[in-house]
């Protein structure tokens, strides 16, 4: 029993030290933009690759995740992707725009496999506990993303743009370190890794279940809806009159608000045998606070807590729906893999082309109808993702038979 409770512990320091390297090294980057263009010279367009490229590499790095688990374990995989988060915040500080774009590159990439990988640890640890640690992730990644972004600025005032975004190396060098011995530990109790190109005879692909694309279309919107918000709230409400000051803490407020959903949507979604309803709640708050964006602007302060509530809501509904609609934790790697991919590389366009349309029709009443419009398919993929059942019905269970370990390793 005390071993148990034990390795239930460290899994959980591991789950939680994970989980907050999952978002402060992308949100810490927007408050210094300014001085990031004035220290590089950067140009209006660099400074739109920049704030695109985290969200691109979060699809474009996805799935490399499962693969690289099947290689090296997903202890190993794990720190490999802390590793990379650690190294690419320090690169973005050395003086060199090149250093600059790479380190941005490379953290995203590690957290594009954090992020899938998030999902797999928690089926594969945590199995029936999947509604509340889901919640818990979801609750601590939202919150060092607004933490992240609102400690930026003081910290820049009183040390530096340096300082105030290397200081995110320090939590994950300390999940690199307590993931690195699992890591080793975990190879040796496997001996000789399984081959990435030896899967179970006949294993059917994800990539021909409507389920799965489904899924990732529902992720990729519910992302998109949100990074196009983060992006352009802000400048959107200085055109109807509020101070630059009260529209950054508008995003900043949004943010807050979808902290305790991303805990209390898990672990109602778990508990309910069919999700449909919260896929509909979600639309119609979400339908709701854009068309008041929409018709009444000026009244913001209303409408930024009702956002709040259906961004916070759809991206941790959309995750947990990753571990429900997923037979074992090797589908689920996956599954993750796949949807993060393609429904990152979809959200990351968003605020690329919602900037676009507001410079070509000179306002925001078309953008923003545009993201009202959106709100149809994405309930209509989140209704189908959000039907009982598996992505892949006949693979309920993997055995180690015959020598082939399951996909991540994971001891039978």
């Amino acid at each position: 029993m005390g071993t148990t409770l034990y390795r239930r512990f460290w899994n959980l320091c591991g789950l939680v030290l994970l989980a907050i390297n999952l978002r402060a090294a992308i949100t810490c980057v927007a408050p210094v933009l300014d001085n990031l263009r004035v220290t590089f010279g950067l140009s209006g367009v660099q400074v739109s690759i920049l704030t695109a490229l985290p969200v691109l590499c979060l699809g474009a790095f996805a799935s490399l995740a499962p693969p690289l688990a099947r290689r090296v374990g997903t202890e190993g995989a794990v720190t490999l992707s802390l590793l990379l988060i650690t190294a690419g915040i320090l690169l973005r500080v050395l003086p060199s725009p090149i250093t600059l774009f790479t380190g941005t590159v490379v953290a995203g990439g590690g957290i594009a496999m954090g992020n899938v990988l998030l999902p797999v640890e928690i089926k594969r640890r945590f199995a029936r506990r999947v509604g509340s640690l889901t919640g818990l992730a979801m609750m601590l990644m939202a919150a060092t993303g607004a933490l992240a972004a609102a400690l930026t600025v003081p910290l820049d005032h009183s040390a530096g743009w340096r300082v105030a975004l290397a200081v995110w190396a320090v939590p994950s060098l300390a999940a690199t370190l307590l993931w690195g011995p699992r890591a080793l530990r975990g190879r040796h109790e496997r001996g000789h890794p399984v081959p990435a190109d030896r899967r179970l005879a006949g294993e059917p692909s994800l990539l021909r279940s409507p389920l799965a694309w489904a899924l990732a279309a529902f992720l990729g919107l519910a992302s998109l809806m949100f990074y196009v918000l983060t992006a352009w709230l802000p400048a959107s409400m200085q055109d109807h009159g509020f101070a630059q000051a009260e529209a950054g803490m508008m995003v900043s407020a949004m943010m807050i608000v979808g902290i305790p959903m991303g805990f209390v949507v898990p672990v109602l979604a778990v508990r309910l045998n069919d999700q449909r309803p919260m896929i509909l709640a979600v639309a119609v708050i979400m339908a709701v606070g854009l068309t008041g964006l929409l018709l009444a602007p000026r009244s913001g302060w209303v409408w930024v807590p009702v956002l709040g509530l259906a961004t916070g809501s759809a991206f941790p509904l959309a995750v947990t729906m990753l571990s429900l609609r997923s037979p074992n934790p090797q589908v689920a790697a996956r599954l993750s893999g796949m949807a993060q991919s393609v429904g990152y590389l979809l959200a990351g366009f968003g605020p690329v082309s919602f900037g676009l349309l507001h410079t070509l029709t000179g306002g925001w009443q078309v953008p923003l109808l545009l993201l009202l419009v959106l709100v149809v398919p994405e309930t209509f993929f989140g209704l189908l993702a959000a039907r009982p059942g598996f992505v892949l019905p006949d693979t309920v269970r993997l055995t180690a038979s015959a020598g082939l370990l399951v996909e991540l390793n994971i001891p039978a």
